[in-house]
């Protein structure tokens, strides 16, 4: 097949590249340009350029074309901006997972030459054609697993994706880098939002948004206890750089007219408001067929079991345990089994 590889200079997609490579397909690696480093050079530095460097040895070592792709402009009119207004609302945006969705399976398709039959992705995550028909399965790795960053996709851009080291563990990739003794076989993996590269988060929402000066108020009694710079530098469940004594103290809400943090210490009152949540604007790769799933909040290994009822446009959604971080804005996605179904959206 002929076949656009997204590169990033990481050792997943490399190692997906190689195998791509070692099957004959006909292949081209692209990596996309979307670093903010020329609008936000003073908040801090980007990789980009060392990102580009190991992809660049990486497409020299296997002698594959690598194309770079600029696309910072679209970036910023779909995945920053929505960031930013997420952010002001007093919802906790998910970039990562936009940028696939938009950027990767969405306007990358259109930038490329349509006679490329296949994206293919460092992604951990599976998928199988039942019936003619793609499935999203997750990856045998619980903790880098990423069918949550991809449950966003429709069924018809998942028929143009390919993941290579979806069925591999994470220590097996990094084995399969050494084997095929890749440029980058030791670089660390990285972390944060996509498009921040070392930019801290909070940096970019003060660049943004600005300061603005409001109350801490404890959520049972009303009482101020301490003082913010803007909620929005806050989400619901955190309880790091509260600064507040006698905790450990939580975020629980956010009243984002009148500026107002609320923080309580005796989260066990609140169960009710952890265990249980609704979610609308819904996206199913495979809808649903009984009422009892799997659920995560958040990337990571955490799976809740639950219980979904849809009333119309909405659904409420019942989990078995308590959350400490359920916020509005954030995506629910949605398992049956190993099967990723699809996500709502968290109001």
């Amino acid at each position: 097949m002929k076949i656009a590889v997204l590169v990033s200079g990481g050792v997943d997609s490399s190692v997906a590249l190689s195998l791509l490579k070692q099957q004959n397909h006909d292949i081209t690696a692209f990596y996309l340009k979307i670093w903010l480093e020329d609008e936000l050079s003073f908040l801090g530095t980007c990789p980009w350029q060392e990102d580009l460097k190991y992809a660049e040895a990486v497409c020299k070592k296997l002698g594959v074309p690598l194309k770079v792709l600029s696309l910072q402009k679209e970036y910023w009119d779909n995945i920053v901006s929505y960031t930013i207004r997420e952010i002001k609302a007093g919802r906790t945006p998910n970039p990562d997972m936009m940028c696939n969705q938009i950027i990767k399976f969405g306007l990358f398709y259109k930038k490329i030459d349509k006679s490329f039959e296949k994206i293919a992705t460092g992604h951990y995550a599976q998928l199988k054609k039942i019936k003619d028909k793609y499935h999203l399965f997750r990856s045998p790795d619980p903790v880098k697993d990423q069918t949550y960053f991809l449950a966003d996709l429709t069924e018809q851009q998942l028929s143009r994706a390919l993941f290579p080291i979806g069925k591999y563990k994470k220590d097996e990739v990094r084995k399969l880098a050494y084997k095929l003794n890749l440029p980058n076989k030791d670089r660390k993996d990285s972390q944060g939002i996509c498009f921040l590269g070392q930019i801290k988060f909070k940096e970019f929402v003060k660049h943004h948004l600005e300061e603005k000066k409001g109350d801490v108020l404890e959520y049972e009694t009303g009482k101020k206890v301490g003082s913010h710079v803007g909620c929005w530098f806050f989400t619901i469940g955190q309880r790091r750089g509260l600064a507040l004594g006698h905790g450990p103290w939580y975020v629980v809400k956010k009243d984002i007219k009148k500026n107002i943090v609320y923080v309580s210490n005796r989260f066990e009152k609140l169960e009710k408001e952890r265990s249980s949540f609704k979610v609308g604007n819904f996206n199913w790769i495979n809808k649903p067929k009984k009422k009892n799933l799997l659920v995560k909040i958040r990337h990571g290994p955490k799976l809740y079991k639950c219980v979904i009822n849809f009333k119309g446009n909405y659904a409420e959604v019942k989990i078995k345990g308590r959350d400490q971080g359920i916020a509005p804005g954030q995506f629910a996605v949605f398992y049956d089994g190993r099967e990723c179904l699809g996500l709502g959206v968290i109001r």
